[in-house]
């Protein structure tokens, strides 16, 4: 089992953050419309990137675990997107 080294807590935009359509389009076979235009106006400050990132980056991370209540946990080895 993966355990998380990170806690990174999910953060809300006014507005929707640019995501790559390829994610977006890799998501659109598991996801519904809604979840994925809320999830748009997310975003996490990443450790591992070292920087802001949409929520829809992060979840389609290599070491992406979870997400329970708002807070992600993240294994913390790299900053890579899964290739669909």
């Amino acid at each position: 089992m993966r355990s998380p080294q990170y806690r990174v807590e999910v953060k809300t935009s006014q507005k929707a953050l640019k995501v790559d359509q390829k994610i977006i389009e890799s998501l659109r076979k598991s996801l519904s419309n809604k979840m994925i235009a809320k999830m748009k106006k997310e975003y996490v400050e990443c450790p591992v990137a070292s920087q802001t990132i949409p929520f829809l980056m992060c979840y389609n991370c290599v070491s992406f675990i979870r997400r329970v209540q708002g807070v992600v946990d993240c294994e913390g080895k790299e900053f890579k997107i899964k290739t669909p």
